[in-house]
């Protein structure tokens, strides 16, 4: 016999829109200035940014500052410390914002040369916010079966929103179906499971397929 979910899961998607801030930077120690003080809606957009956009591709973590610092001020090394910064490590975008200065602040501590490289006129970072309008769809889970059946008929939108935004943006310890499955079903094996799925180096429909196998697995009792 199924367990009957504590709460219901009511699936959401999300629907998005970039807006410019008319925040800019031409250097490094202007990158860094705005870095501090800009809305975390631009580091959520300037480092997931590619997800959003390409989200049938299997990309490696995206890094707006990486390729600016890289390709327009031409600062190798600091773009392959951008570059080598793991976003899944960071269970919010304040931390990680706060990872992103501080390899800023080192490689210009080690380098203030550096912050006197400008990029040409029309080159400078223009950062861009994400601004994302939640709405809820018509499908629940009130068991384990449910959840399986559901999650393969919603749309990608809906998994990005689950097991990305809304941990990095509401500041969440975990995805919402991890959090779900260990609070409401007792299902604490299989949440983990999810859990420790790398979110980053797959599609989104990969990523449905291997929670829909793992939650299978569960239902056969595998797990």
């Amino acid at each position: 016999m199924l367990t009957v979910a504590r709460e219901p899961f009511h699936f959401c998607t999300r629907m998005h829109l970039s807006s410019l801030t008319g925040l800019k930077a031409s250097n490094l120690k202007e990158l860094l200035d705005v870095i501090r003080d800009a809305p975390g809606s631009c580091i959520y957009h300037h480092t997931h940014r590619f997800l959003q956009q390409h989200q049938f591709l299997s990309p490696e973590p995206p890094n707006d500052f990486s390729y600016w610092v890289r390709e327009v001020l031409g600062e190798e090394d600091l773009g392959e410390q951008l570059a080598s910064i793991d976003v899944m490590q960071f269970p919010t975008i304040r931390s990680l914002r706060e990872k992103i200065i501080e390899t800023i602040e080192n490689f210009l501590g080690q380098d203030p040369i550096a912050q006197k490289k400008f990029a040409r006129t029309g080159e400078e970072f223009v950062f861009i916010r994400s601004i994302s309008f939640i709405v809820w769809t018509d499908y629940f889970a009130a068991n384990l079966r449910e959840f399986v059946e559901s999650l393969k008929k919603v749309t990608i939108d809906s998994i990005y929103f689950h097991i990305f935004e809304s941990r990095l943006r509401l500041e969440k310890s975990t995805n919402d179906f991890s959090s779900w499955l260990e609070t409401s079903l007792d299902a604490k094996t299989l949440a983990d499971k999810i859990a420790t799925l790398d979110p980053y180096t797959l599609t989104l429909e990969d990523l449905r397929m291997k929670i829909v196998r793992l939650a299978e697995r569960s239902l056969e009792g595998a797990l």
